[in-house]
């Protein structure tokens, strides 16, 4: 079915009234400048909006409920794992494939003790690699070329299935990994199997330049580039990778991520997911206790999907202050987009808005 955009009516505003005060809160409170945000219930959007501005200055631009942000991580979603997805349904990726037998650069010259060897597409999906979490490789890789050398050869901190710890490198070399199944590179392929279909138009790596200027910037970056960040991606490892890396780099908006919602919470074999391959890369990994599934995360213990998602849910966060969370159970899906990194990383006070709108928006439910 083809998603409509929603105009908001007087009714809708007043029905999730507690939603549209936190989050009018949270930007008086500089959580972030602006958000958009949207709920999709049953296959049709029933609210989609947008509060505040691009930045705090005087005349900035408003957001709309189709502003383009930098979504960061999501990129491991609906991307990258879309991708896997994709791929271990057409039956070209097996999750217990060695890394090393898609990227040798993974075990070559490695000391044997460190069992890189045993690392499979499956530790990277759920993190369970023994990968760190994260390391600032671009400060010393200043080439694509060197950063992927870098994260091949990063030690492993744990034996492969022991820990869970969430890594960006794994999925960096998660998309290099599938690049070499698909033979091409992993926006391009992406955009054609997962966005095209999915009538995700807006959805895009390394947006031309004149889509930049609206685009909500990210940052003010006074360590790295020495600039505004705006319409480029933010993080600095898919900056390297040319704007495009398997953990980061997608610029998206709200209608495209519901679109991307729909396809998951109405599966059929007519459809682009199947099922049981939402099944398989919904269900939770171990070891015990780790909340992540095979590249989603899943609700746990002070989510920030707040305390009405069950537990079939899957979702994710950016780093720039995005979310997408999708109840299976419920049929329904919420994508809250900000830019709360602006104009610096410091605060961290999109940390309780999160399940604080997500609660009011259930509870309007």
């Amino acid at each position: 079915m083809t998603i409509q955009h929603a105009k908001i009516e007087t009714a809708q505003a007043t029905r999730f009234h507690q939603a549209y005060d936190i989050l009018r809160q949270a930007i008086s409170d500089k959580a972030f400048p602006g958000c958009a945000f949207g709920l999709l219930v049953d296959g049709k959007v029933v609210l989609a909006d947008a509060l505040g501005h691009f930045t705090y200055e005087p005349h900035s631009p408003q957001v709309a409920a189709d502003t383009l942000f930098d979504v960061a991580s999501i990129t491991k979603v609906a991307s990258t794992t879309a991708a896997a997805m994709l791929l271990h349904q057409r039956g070209l990726l097996h999750l217990d494939t060695r890394v090393g037998d898609l990227l040798p650069g993974f075990v070559i010259g490695r000391d044997p003790a460190q069992q890189a060897r045993h690392v499979t597409i499956r530790h990277l999906l759920a993190h369970t690699s023994g990968l760190p979490g994260y390391v600032p490789l671009y400060a010393t890789a200043t080439t694509p070329y060197a950063l992927l050398r870098a994260c091949l050869e990063l030690p492993l901190t744990a034996l492969p299935g022991e820990r869970a710890e969430y890594s960006d490198h794994g999925f960096i070399l998660l998309g290099k990994a599938l690049e070499t199944i698909t033979r091409e590179y992993l926006a391009t392929w992406v955009k054609r199997e997962v966005f095209a279909p999915l009538g995700m138009t807006a959805s895009r790596y390394c947006p031309p330049h004149l889509l930049r200027t609206s685009i909500p910037p990210t940052e003010e970056d006074e360590l790295f580039r020495q600039r505004r960040i705006q319409g480029e991606v933010q993080d600095e490892h898919a900056y390297l990778l040319k704007g495009a890396g398997g953990h980061a780099g997608l610029f998206s908006n709200v209608p495209d991520l519901l679109r991307f919602a729909q396809a998951l919470l109405q599966p059929g074999s007519d459809k682009l997911f199947h099922p049981d391959t939402i099944e398989l890369f919904a269900t939770r990994q171990p070891p015990h206790g780790s909340s992540h599934a095979l590249g989603w995360d899943t609700p746990s213990e002070n989510s920030s999907a707040g305390d009405h998602f069950s537990s079939s849910s899957i979702g994710h966060l950016g780093y720039s202050g995005c979310s997408l969370w999708i109840d299976r159970q419920a049929s329904l899906a919420i994508v809250l987009l900000t830019n709360r990194t602006w104009p610096n990383r410091e605060s961290q006070l999109i940390r309780a808005v999160r399940p604080a709108f997500h609660n009011a928006i259930r509870r309007a439910l």
